[in-house]
């Protein structure tokens, strides 16, 4: 029996990695590999699995992980930085999807409660995936990556909360009880005794453990995984879900320094162990009844993928953000999640949903999964050829990018995109040579920081083709950008000499390669900062050696 279990792992294994490829080159999240792979080893095509209990077990455990790894990296603080925007997007988004999305399953034929699972596992979107497509396009710092990061942790906490009030629905649902009510409570009454024993373990004990457990890496990954089954059990007896248990694990161990040692080695492990769980999900769906699901999987689809960022930028506008911004916050919000399927699978578990149910939900992330992958890759494209039908989620004066004018010179000689190391080196001596410097940046922080010292900085985005409107830099002798990125700087040349832009300008590259192309592009100058520090450090090693070979003697 073993070794047949062993040889269906491997072959099931072997499979997902050559699904897993295939997807990696059409530029697809793992989930919708994975659930691909489901269905291809399920009972409607090849039909090689047979152990569902073994496979059943790790994702019951990848789930834990995952929930796990929630709890402990759950940034309060991220939420608290960008204050109201991400809690006014992340919960207004989640009412209205329920709502609209509620009335569309109630006219696609469902029963009320199949109506109310389906509605709320729209509105939720994956973290996991959003965060990996920002960071790929290095925009997590960007302010509408730092917008959607917060409404997604928004939206965990609010997933989360939606289990522990099905968990305690589901578990005064029994027949063996008097009333659904009392068992309910009861249930929260455990809760929250649960919670008070957890504070105190916080308080007294967990951060002495840890660190001793610390000394050694491996002993504090095992014991970072026991304590998250452990409570995920311990959450299941109490009648709370296994997935509140694991949070809760998660959070108790977020205050701790080690957190991002036990996260980063367990990245790994949750994204092996969900594996198995997509899998599962994707060997239970019955190929026959898509069909039959296939008009309300794409209506809803629909409503995922242009209903939700709507949403999303009708709040932004409305709080006086720029619609390029919403619409980039927003197209964050067009797919919905692991979670979501999560959520589905709990329903089906606890009885108030049926296998269809589930199968409509899993179609629908697969859909609206796999299409907004593309449409957040190639999100500034498609911007720019319907940015101009957007101004209706605009204000006349969007506020909250609108820079502070006491902080901005009445003119500048130097304009400077991009704040970082380099570009910051090169403005602090700009400035020191009396030079009237203008910095601009995308990630919010390194304004306030800027600010702070009392320097010229507004916000800006070098790939926004209305950046140099909104910029005193016509009498500006040079625009410099900092940032190696190609197209982004071709962009920004294009755009500041459409709008009639007749100084210089200077572009960076981190290649002879790029610098060529830039030059062909019409840059004034390009910036080799890797090759000019090596240039210059081989100056200087030169100048200290008094001028001898390498390797020879200093005289």
């Amino acid at each position: 029996m073993f070794a047949e279990v062993f040889n269906q792992f491997a072959v099931v294994l072997l499979i997902a990695a050559g699904v897993g490829a295939v997807g990696l080159l059409l530029r697809q999240p793992l989930i919708v590999s994975f659930i691909a792979v489901g269905i291809l080893v399920g009972p409607s095509v090849l039909d090689i699995v047979t152990a569902e209990k073994e496979m059943d077990l790790l994702a019951q455990m990848g789930i834990a992980v995952l929930l796990f790894l929630v709890g402990l990296r759950l940034d309060v603080q991220h939420i608290r930085q960008m204050g109201s925007v991400a809690l006014a997007t992340g919960l207004g988004q989640v009412a209205f999807t329920s709502i609209i999305g509620f009335a569309l399953c109630l006219m696609l034929g469902m029963d009320r409660v199949t109506s109310v699972y389906v509605a709320v596992a729209l509105t939720f979107s994956s973290t996991i995936i959003i965060v990996k497509l920002l960071s790929d396009k290095r925009e997590l710092d960007s302010l509408h990556g730092r917008i959607a990061v917060g409404f997604l942790i928004v939206q965990d906490l609010v997933v989360v909360l939606v289990m522990i009030g099905l968990s305690a629905l589901g578990a005064g649902s029994g027949e063996d009880v008097a009333s659904p009510w009392a068992a309910a409570g009861m249930v929260i009454l455990k809760g929250v005794t649960f919670l008070a024993l957890i504070a105190l373990l916080m308080r007294f004990a967990i951060n002495p453990v840890v660190h001793v457990l610390a000394r050694s890496s491996e002993l504090l990954l095992l014991a970072s995984v026991a304590w998250a089954v452990a409570l995920a059990m311990a959450g299941e007896v109490i009648g709370m879900s296994r997935e509140v248990g694991a949070f809760l694990a998660g959070v108790s161990l977020a205050s701790p320094p080690y957190r991002e040692a036990i996260s980063g080695r367990l990245v790994s492990l949750r994204d092996f162990l969900l594996l198995f769980f997509f899998i599962n999900l994707g060997a239970r769906l019955d190929l026959s009844s898509i069909a039959s699901a296939s008009g309300a999987a794409v209506t809803l689809s629909l409503f995922v993928l242009l209903g939700n960022p709507l949403i999303v930028m009708v709040i932004m506008g409305v709080m006086g953000y720029r619609r390029r911004t919403g619409f980039l916050a927003g197209l964050t919000v067009a797919q919905i999640s692991e979670f979501s399927l999560i959520l589905a699978a709990l329903g089906l578990t606890l009885g108030h949903i049926d296998r269809e149910a589930v199968g409509l939900v899993t179609l629908v992330g697969l859909i609206t999964i796999g299409l907004s992958t593309y449409m957040i890759l190639y999100s500034h494209a498609i911007y720019d050829h319907i940015g101009g039908w957007l101004g209706v989620f605009e204000r006349s004066a969007p506020r909250r990018e609108m820079a502070e004018d006491s902080a901005v010179p009445d003119r500048v000689d130097v304009v400077i995109f991009g704040l970082g190391r380099f570009g910051s080196n090169i403005a602090s001596r700009l400035r020191e040579r009396g030079h009237r410097v203008l910095g601009v940046d995308f990630d919010p922080q390194i304004i306030r920081a800027w600010r702070a010292e009392g320097l010229a900085v507004e916000y800006g985005d070098a790939e926004d083709p209305e950046c140099p409107a909104s910029l005193r830099a016509g009498e500006a002798k040079w625009i410099v950008s900092s940032m190696p990125q190609i197209h982004t700087n071709i962009s920004l040349m294009r755009a500041f000499r459409a709008h009639g832009y007749a100084g210089r300008i200077a572009l960076t590259a981190h290649s002879h390669h790029g610098a060529s192309i830039l030059e062909r592009a019409g840059a004034d100058l390009v910036l080799l900062p890797f090759s000019d520090a090596a240039a210059e450090a081989a100056d200087r090693l030169t100048a200290v050696a008094g001028g001898a070979a390498p390797g020879a003697p200093a005289s």
